[in-house]
């Protein structure tokens, strides 16, 4: 059974850094596509970047493009989100996700993903 662990996240003063990662087993890792989501107070849950299987193709929610990079490691089977410039508004629990059929190709819909990591919680102060 696929499982997701986040980790990498805590606080951190505006226009800092954080790297979340998100580390998978049970199965080839390669040839999913990978997401990464969040979910702040009150709010519902958003699509912030997703990358294909074997990373060649990425995409980037509008208010984190430019600051955050997704990228993976397949030997690995890891994760990562580098989050640079952070703002107060980036607070929020992130989730990494993957399908649990073989689609590679990227998607920013949360309806593509059906096994979810625990989150982390990602705080920005300002």
């Amino acid at each position: 059974q696929v499982q997701l662990v986040e980790s990498g996240g805590g606080l951190v003063q505006a226009g800092g850094s954080l790297r979340l990662s998100c580390a998978a087993s049970g199965r080839t890792f390669s040839m999913y596509r990978m997401g990464w989501f969040r979910q702040a107070p009150g709010k519902e849950r958003e699509f912030v970047a997703t990358i294909s299987g074997r990373g060649l193709s990425t995409d980037y929610a509008d208010s984190v493009k430019d600051r955050f990079t997704i990228s993976r490691d397949n030997v690995k089977s890891t994760v990562y989100l580098q989050m640079s410039s952070l703002k107060p508004e980036d607070t929020a629990v992130y989730y990494c996700a993957t399908p649990r059929s073989p689609y590679s190709a990227t998607s920013s819909s949360s309806k593509d993903y059906d096994i979810w990591g625990q989150g982390t919680q990602v705080t920005v102060s300002s």
